[in-house]
């Protein structure tokens, strides 16, 4: 039993001995992997306590086993002041070695970024991607029917995909649902609706960005033939964390809808400018399951006092690797509709789905 449990106890030592040790202010001391530190803060995987962040300023000694990406206050992502190099401190000061610069001490200040391998790979590949480079997103498909004395039937389908640089960001949507009831042998539709559109968002400056959009529907039962808004304004991410962000939305568009009500009246379009408000939220509830949120209100600027809102709201859990479970909620708000039509339609949709991308 002696010998046993002085194995372990080797074993042990040996791991500690070759994982990367952090010491913070308070004397506790993380072992495990350096992973990355981006801004001010330092995560390292420990195989006892998994991922762990720390805030940079409450380090007071580090150690790398393995050379790590480092780069320098006051230098480009391009052209690094050391490419790699094993960490280690002493007296306050942070000594970088085997890099192209040999070894060089530098202030925990100076550092702005560290990297391993993984890290530095994923960084330099949202650096310069192609078109077709780096898109994810999930496809979703529900169906839902009767039979007996009602035969009825749902059909959904969903398409959610975005492609994130460390620039900027293109997103892609679409959303159907047709519906169908026959009861007593007679036929007829329950709802029928489309909706989709794509979104660019360019950063620039710490919280600023500016986007454009191009949005498209068709809703049968609102006597919509066609809903084609283009426009484009400026977003203020007013909070981001490392669950989720909130950005604050406003600018101005362009709207032609055409309708086509039913006899004894005649089709009719409606041409105008819109000014729109309103925001995008996203947040991680927990490691499987993510909402997103987006909101829309659009003013007239042609016919003052008609406006119109979108509001969406949507829910992803994670059941593997590849499967998800979607849960989505569009309302669409017109304030003067065709005569005889609702002012909301709602589209509201739950089905499995896969995902795609990496």
């Amino acid at each position: 039993m002696k010998v046993r449990t002085g194995w372990v106890f080797l074993l042990l030592a040996a791991n500690i001995a070759f994982a990367d040790q952090v010491t913070l202010k308070n004397g506790d001391r993380v072992t495990g992997a350096i992973v990355k530190k981006d801004g001010n803060d330092l995560t390292i995987k420990s195989d006892l306590m998994g991922v762990i962040k720390v805030a940079w300023d409450q380090v007071t000694d580090i150690k790398s086993n393995e050379p790590l990406s480092v780069v320098l206050a006051g230098q480009t992502a391009e052209k690094p002041a050391v490419t790699k190099a094993t960490i280690t401190s002493s007296g306050g000061q942070i000594t970088l070695s085997g890099g192209p610069a040999g070894t060089k001490t530098v202030a925990p200040a100076e550092i702005a970024a560290i990297r391993d391998n993984s890290e530095e790979s994923a960084y330099e590949r949202l650096l310069n991607p192609g078109l077709f480079q780096l898109w994810t997103g999930n496809a979703t498909l529900g169906l839902a029917g009767t039979a007996g004395n009602a035969v009825t039937s749902t059909f959904t389908f969903g398409v959610n995909t975005s492609r994130i640089t460390r620039h900027d960001k293109i997103g892609l949507y679409f959303n159907s649902v047709k519906s169908s009831a026959t009861v007593n042998h007679v036929s007829a539709g329950t709802a029928q609706a489309i909706r989709g559109g794509w979104k660019y968002d360019r950063k620039f400056g710490s919280r600023m960005e500016v986007n454009t959009f191009n949005d498209y529907e068709y809703d049968r039962f609102q006597s919509l033939d066609l809903r084609f808004v283009i426009g484009g304004g400026l977003g203020y991410r007013a909070w981001k964390s490392s669950r989720g962000a909130l950005a604050l939305q406003a600018g101005l568009d362009y709207d032609h809808d055409k309708f086509s009500p039913a006899a004894p009246a005649v089709a009719f379009s409606r041409n105008g400018s819109e000014g729109y408000w309103g925001d995008d939220f996203d947040y991680k509830l927990n490691s499987t399951t993510s909402i997103v949120q987006g909101f829309r209100m659009f003013d007239s600027l042609s016919d003052v006092g008609a406006y119109r809102a979108n509001f969406d709201l949507s829910s992803n859990t994670k059941l593997r690797k590849w499967l998800v479970w979607n849960l989505s909620f569009s309302d669409r708000y017109l304030n003067d509709p065709v005569p005889g039509r609702k002012r909301n339609d709602v589209l509201y949709t739950t089905g499995l789905g896969v995902t795609f991308g990496h």
